[in-house]
């Protein structure tokens, strides 16, 4: 094969970038002839689903309606708008979303150009998913209950029996719940110690909450409990900089997840879809995940608090994917519910 001259290469990566600028005028085009997207997301609407549609309107011109929900219900309601042949979503989120309508053909196999720029963890393997955002999950404590320099630092400090009865954790069946706090211990401690372990702790009174992880946050910060469970790390330190008496523990290991987002495959508003994500992972729409305290995963943008990620706040933490998640969860969530009534 004869090697190419100077010239020819230029030429060669000039009209690579021009079909890549010519393709990205076209998704907007396309876009734009959509005029319009439906999102159906896990994230919180005022934080940061909001502000994400607000910038992206003002960029393109597209509106963005919001449907807010948590993974399941998002779930359960594409996949029966699917069956009545009346999809009404176009894009969705969520960490447990993606396996299952991944299972039921429903994702469009695509991702943004930028996510190859990723770590691989935040990308899907197989092409569908891309994440928005990490979620890292740790204790939080009540900073008038328990006096700092006395906080817990490793999983047998909750068995000191000042913590008995003040103790929470959602009892959601998810990363940031009991399921989630089951697995956490398991990978850390192995099998045998670690179902020892979470025995000993359920002596402890826990009280499983019937609600989502920002209740128990919520909980926390009024002192109705000192110690929750399974936190995104974010949300309590969000909290305590307008004044609640409520912090995140730095925690080794602590379980990082991610928050996937996806096209939907015969969605109503297609490249209005993939416009949306790729707005999501831009610097620009990481920057918004970034002010409202997420943490991003584009790695142009930094966390706004350094300390939430395990680089910046010197603890481990280890990383599932969805289809990690997905495949371990039910077993977790069977031993907690055994163990912790």
């Amino acid at each position: 094969m004869s090697r190419l001259n100077a010239p020819c290469m230029s030429l060669l990566f000039a009209l690579a970038f021009s079909s890549a600028a010519v393709a990205d005028e076209t998704l907007v085009a396309a876009a734009k002839r959509e005029g319009q997207v439906v999102w159906y997301t896990s994230q919180i609407i005022n934080q940061l689903a909001q502000p994400v549609a607000d910038a992206f309107a003002k960029q393109y011109g597209i509106k963005a309606q919001i449907v807010r929900a948590d993974a399941a219900e998002i779930t359960l309601r594409i996949i029966n708008e699917a069956k009545a042949n009346a999809l009404q979503a176009d894009i969705f989120d969520g960490t447990a979303a993606a396996p299952p309508l991944k299972r039921a053909g429903l994702v469009m196999a695509w991702q943004p150009d930028i996510a190859k720029t990723f770590p691989h963890q935040y990308v899907d393997k197989d092409g569908f998913w891309t994440a928005t955002n990490l979620y890292i999950i740790a204790p939080s404590f009540n900073t008038d209950l328990v006096k700092r320099g006395t906080e817990p630092n490793v999983w047998e400090d909750l068995l000191d029996p000042k913590y008995k009865g003040k103790i929470a954790v959602s009892r959601g069946a998810s990363t940031s719940g009991g399921a989630g706090l089951v697995g956490t211990v398991l990978h850390d401690m192995g099998k045998e110690k670690g179902l020892d372990f979470l025995q000993k702790l359920a002596g402890q009174n826990v009280t499983p909450i019937g609600s989502s992880a920002r209740t128990v946050t919520d909980q926390v910060m009024q002192g109705e409990f000192a110690i929750g469970l399974m936190m995104s790390n974010n949300q309590p330190v969000s909290s305590a900089r307008l004044g609640a008496p409520v912090d995140t523990l730095k925690w080794s290991s602590s379980l990082a997840a991610m928050n996937a987002a996806a096209v939907l495959k015969g969605s109503p508003h297609p490249n209005a879809a993939k416009l949306l994500l790729e707005f999501l992972v831009s610097e620009a729409g990481q920057q918004i995940f970034a002010n409202a305290d997420y943490l991003p995963v584009n790695p142009a943008v930094p966390a706004k608090e350094k300390r939430l990620t395990p680089e910046g706040g010197n603890f481990k933490a280890f990383y599932l994917t969805p289809e990690e998640v997905d495949e371990q969860i039910g077993e977790w969530d069977k031993i907690f519910k055994g163990l912790f009534k």
